[in-house]
């Protein structure tokens, strides 16, 4: 049959309704996941069509799967980086929802402070199990959408769950429709689509829920999870890792409409980023993100990466505050005790610090021609030099400027008396077998030894930088 499509303003050929394929034995794609091997990605060159929503937005998961990955956050932490997600995702709220467990005491106390905020952005939300008691304590927390687990891969409904793909569809509309009863809106976490059967299962499970969203008047979210990170964004990709084919079958077979489609991703296979970004490009408008990444296993797509991805593919920030990144990261850091890789884009110590001395060289002449972008400006941390065995005159005196605040004619030159009389000190201690890099305060030290005059100096002149507001 033919019907015209307001979303491409053409006639459609829409002459085939995938059915539920209920197998008795489950499709394992062991072809492709043979699991003594690294998994295979399967190439059907066939392509599908970009589509971006008119609105995308990110979505935050820190307080739920974030949290199933380290020691629980009080309730404090819990509130202090939640201001910090409003803050973050301005006032457009383009971080648009947290969500948040209920079973314990202390899950329900943080839940009602961020509620007492008054925030529209982010919106608390919770994930609960299918059961009546979890529902209620939903209503009974005033929130008006939940997440459900509907696991979609054989791997699952008949490894995990053991029945077969009829009996799982049936259990799940009847948990769905449970939550509708409650008029909660639900939020269907397709967990391991990346191994589901998408058009004998995926297609036909989401057909029926699109139906009862219609009848009941109440949105029904899918949330696609590549729960172990299969999806794969290269153009031409089959099913089931498709990112492009997940995201362009829910919306064009299972006529999912872009603002109630989600992404979820892992990082098994470094893949978290390109396949969050690849979800937007293809027409979900959500993805999900956690705070640093953390989550399960190797943890969930960066929520700091999709704000940078959203510029990127914006050219704007449209109101985000990204200098809240560099707060987040110092809090996990000071106040939660979580370790930050020093070497991870955007929040790590070193992310914008280099050691090379021909770098360290460029950097003093232009820091653009070494910085990725305005660090200072756009995540208020400036760009740093380290001092070590490599470092040369350049990168000592790129280091001595940024550390001492020198700008303009303040600023000494890498043929300074000064830096030349540190740097054969820093070259002594690596003669004698250092191997690790010089703090700040060791090269503080050299100063005094080599200029106590300038040392005393540039220390006052410091002590009175830091007490400035």
């Amino acid at each position: 049959m033919l019907e015209y499509s307001k979303r491409t303003n053409t006639l459609e050929q829409s002459a085939y309704k995938y059915s539920l394929q209920d197998v008795k034995e489950p499709n394992l794609y062991r072809d492709l996941f043979p699991y003594d091997s690294i998994p295979k990605v399967p190439f059907n060159h066939r392509h599908v069509p970009m589509h971006v929503a008119d609105e995308i937005w990110i979505t935050d998961t820190t307080f739920r799967d974030g949290q199933q990955a380290r020691s629980p956050f009080t309730v404090k932490q819990i509130l202090d980086l939640y201001d910090m997600l409003h803050r973050l995702g301005g006032p457009k709220g383009l971080i648009r929802q947290t969500e948040f467990f209920l079973y314990t005491k202390k899950d329900r106390e943080a839940v009602m402070k961020c509620k007492e905020r008054g925030y529209r952005f982010p919106e608390v939300t919770s994930w609960i199990r299918a059961t009546n008691s979890d529902f209620q304590l939903v209503k009974d927390m005033g929130l008006e959408e939940t997440g459900i687990l509907v696991s979609c891969s054989d791997y699952h409904i008949f490894k995990k769950l053991k029945i077969s793909r009829k009996q799982a569809l049936d259990k799940y509309l009847s948990i769905v429709k449970r939550a509708l009863d409650f008029g909660i809106r639900p939020r269907c976490h397709l967990e391991d689509i990346t191994r589901a059967d998408f058009y004998g299962f995926v297609v036909p499970f989401v057909n029926e829920l699109m139906e009862l969203s219609k009848e009941s008047g109440i949105p029904i979210k899918i949330r696609a999870c590549d729960t172990l990170g299969y999806g794969v964004s290269y153009p031409g990709v089959a099913l089931p890792r498709s990112v492009p084919g997940i995201i362009y079958g829910l919306r064009h077979y299972a006529r999912v409409p872009s603002e109630l489609l989600e992404w979820h991703g892992h990082n098994d296979f470094y893949k978290v980023v390109t396949n969050a970004a690849c979800a937007w490009l293809y027409g979900a408008s959500a993805v999900n993100c956690s705070m640093l990444g953390i989550g399960e296993r190797t943890g969930n797509c960066p929520l700091e990466a999709m704000v940078i991805e959203y510029a990127s593919l914006r050219g704007t920030t449209d109101g985000m505050d990204l200098t809240v990144i560099t707060e987040i990261a110092e809090y996990f850091e000071k106040e939660v005790g979580y370790k930050i890789p020093p070497q991870t884009p955007f929040v790590g110590k070193n992310f914008n610090c280099t050691r090379a001395g021909i770098h360290a060289d460029g950097l003093l002449k232009d820091e653009e021609i070494y910085n990725i972008f305005d660090t200072q400006k756009i995540l208020n941390r400036p760009v740093t030099v380290a001092v070590d065995s490599h470092s040369g005159l350049a990168g000592l005196a790129h280091w001595f400027n940024s550390y001492f605040g020198l700008k303009g004619e303040e600023t000494i030159d890498k043929k300074d008396e000064v830096i030349v009389k540190m740097k054969e000190l820093v070259d002594k201690q690596y003669a004698e077998g250092r191997t690790t890099s010089i703090s700040g305060q060791e090269l503080e030290e050299m100063l005094k030894t080599v200029n106590p005059q300038y040392y005393e100096t540039l220390m006052a002149k410091k002590e009175s930088l830091l007490k400035k507001p």
